[in-house]
């Protein structure tokens, strides 16, 4: 488990997190919410008195996405694709809960399956070897990397390529790490349904010298049809993508209040004075403008290209669209406090027909996590200190 809190990346520690609350549970008085493993106990628990389990049941529950730093590893990592039930928000506060029966979910080596995936971090130079492990598998699957310059059989096109793993099978994919920035990578196997499945992460490739800054996080946005999760989990639901009508909106895999989870979800936690660098990545289908709250911030990067500093100017909302990469920048000089990050599409901010909620996050600083509404906030989010 990492010793860090809030979104991947570079955040604060857990002890300075606790330091910071003065112990949120003993704040609020927690004891009857839940977090998600204990949710996923309570279920485990049910389940064994009733004779009509199914097999959804018994599938494993997503973690949240961890930074796999890949040079530390040798330059290799091995990729596996794992059935799991995903928990965009199990609490009943704001709409909730609000669960996915089934994903794709990847894992990377020994770690836990997750959705989003992994971000696999590279630097400049340093080409990266990634292990498609279908052993396990039941269907086909591959992997495209965008923002690398690949020779043709590394592209992970089955149609084009010629290269498809099949269950059974391993492969492995040699992707150069030549274009600096951050980028996605996803299974393009029957596309329009292993991503909603959830079978996509984080590729970023950090350039030669490069600086990172104060606080640096990384987010994936989503949109999902839950339709398609339901199906495959052996729900009688009608569902086409020609007719996807998502009802579900997330970053790293969570929906508010989750997302501001400090463990399993993903709020930016901030240090007044800090320079903090968010790099969005939108994994849907639609786009999301991103707004944030009392923070203007230069985009400084879009999909591997450097912005020119000539060309970098203050705003407050950037549209990502499907694919796009954005990476932010701006300085925690606001009047300290909790200022929201999210979706200005309002109906990608709400669980089901409940205001506020899905894609949406919060810029958190340090000295307002001793009040009382973070603790309140913690408790929506199921957090117990």
């Amino acid at each position: 488990m990492s010793d860090r809190i809030g979104a991947p990346g570079l955040g604060l520690s857990r002890r300075e997190f606790v330091a910071a609350t003065g112990g949120i549970a003993a704040v609020t008085g927690l004891a009857g919410c839940t977090s998600q493993g204990a949710v996923q106990d309570s279920e485990a628990a049910n389940s064994a008195d009733d004779s009509d389990d199914s097999d959804e049941s018994d599938l494993p529950w997503t973690s949240s996405p961890e930074v796999v730093q890949v040079d530390e590893q040798g330059g290799s990592v091995t990729l596996r694709s794992v059935t799991s039930r995903h928990a965009v928000h199990p609490m009943d506060s704001m709409g909730g809960p609000v669960e996915l029966p089934q994903v794709w979910a990847f894992q990377a080596d020994d770690r836990d399956p997750s959705v989003p995936g992994p971000i696999l971090r590279t630097t400049e130079g340093n080409d990266i070897e990634v292990t498609l492990d279908n052993t396990d598998a039941d269907m086909p699957h591959t992997l495209h990397f965008h923002g690398a310059n690949k020779t043709w059989e590394n592209d992970g096109v089955p149609t084009t390529t010629g290269i498809t793993v099949e269950p059974g099978e391993k492969h492995t994919y040699t992707i150069p790490a030549n274009v600096p920035g951050t980028h996605l990578y996803h299974c393009h196997y029957q596309t329009h349904r292993h991503i909603d499945m959830g079978m996509y992460g984080i590729f970023r490739v950090d350039p030669e010298g490069y600086d990172p800054a104060d606080k640096e996080y990384f987010f994936t946005l989503k949109d999902w049809d839950s339709r398609v999760n339901r199906q495959m989990a052996g729900e009688d639901v009608d569902y086409s993508p020609r007719q996807r009508n998502p009802d579900v909106f997330t970053i790293n895999g969570k929906s508010l209040p989750r997302t501001l989870h400090p463990e399993e979800g993903s709020p930016i936690i901030v240090d007044h004075g800090d320079t903090v660098r968010l790099h969005m990545v939108n994994a849907g289908y639609m786009s999301h403008p991103m707004h944030t709250h009392n923070h203007r911030f230069r985009l400084v990067e879009k999909d591997g290209g450097q912005i020119p500093e000539a060309a970098q100017y203050e705003q407050d909302v950037t549209n990502v669209a499907p694919a796009e990469r954005h990476t932010v920048e701006f300085e925690a000089n606001a009047d300290p406090g909790i200022y929201l990050m999210h979706c200005h599409k309002v109906d990608h901010a709400m669980n089901g027909n409940s205001y506020p909620g899905g894609m949406v996050n919060g810029i958190v600083y340090r000295d307002a996590m001793d009040t009382d509404v973070f603790a309140d906030l913690m408790a929506h989010a199921g957090y117990e200190g």
